[in-house]
């Protein structure tokens, strides 16, 4: 469940370190929460891939938000980081056990350590309903314009590909519109916002019709 994005800190500008800052601290409090709790700092660094000194910050990060304590190079878990921790294990383990369906056990562990970082616990919701549904969904080029759709599966393997196309706000769980398909692209709708997919991409979007309750 360790950081799977880019693990070179060099030359990011800092827009682009915020949420690699983010997965960090996630990282640092799933893997406090898998050794019970507290872990010597030194012991963290193998597992979180990324520079000392970006590790340093993250636990300076996580200790002012109260949801880690240093003591003696040891790191542990507050109450509240407890919680958070638990969250994140949660989202880790429900989203492996749902890509289970369609990748191999590496291939799920690898798409729910990318994913665990960008849905809310509702999503996650979503996707424990999406678990008991038989039905895998349809293509998004073939999906219905103007109707909201919930998306079942990102069949991409390449991680890169992957977790852009989840950073996006596309990925299961999520709800989606389909607005318009131009030549070669779609146009599509999530929390607000459009983008244009190519449809060599969007084909490989499962979705299914979304009818809130």
């Amino acid at each position: 469940m360790n950081l799977t994005t880019a693990t070179s800190m060099s030359g990011l500008n800092s827009q682009a370190r915020k949420p690699v800052l983010r997965i960090v601290k996630e990282d640092i409090l799933e893997a406090l929460e898998e050794k019970n709790g507290k872990a010597p700092s030194l012991l963290l660094e193998p597992e979180i891939k990324v520079s000392r000194s970006f590790i340093s910050k993250a636990l300076g990060e996580l200790e002012k938000e109260d949801l880690i304590r240093i003591k003696k190079n040891l790191v542990y878990l507050t109450k509240a980081g407890t919680k958070r921790a638990k969250d994140i294990v949660k989202k880790h383990l429900v989203l492996e056990d749902y890509f289970k369906k369609t990748r191999s056990k590496k291939g799920a562990y690898k798409a729910a350590s990318i994913l665990e970082h960008y849905v809310s616990l509702e999503v996650i919701d979503n996707i424990e309903e999406l678990s008991t549904l038989k039905r895998e969904g349809t293509p998004l080029t073939k999906f219905e314009l103007h109707k909201q759709g919930l998306i079942t599966d990102i069949l991409i393997s390449g991680s890169k590909m992957f977790e852009r196309i989840v950073s996006m706000g596309i990925f299961p769980g999520n709800k989606i519109i389909l607005t318009n398909k131009i030549s070669d692209k779609i146009v599509v709708k999530i929390e607000g916002k459009k983008f244009a997919l190519g449809k060599n991409i969007a084909k490989k979007i499962k979705v299914l019709r979304y009818k809130s309750a």
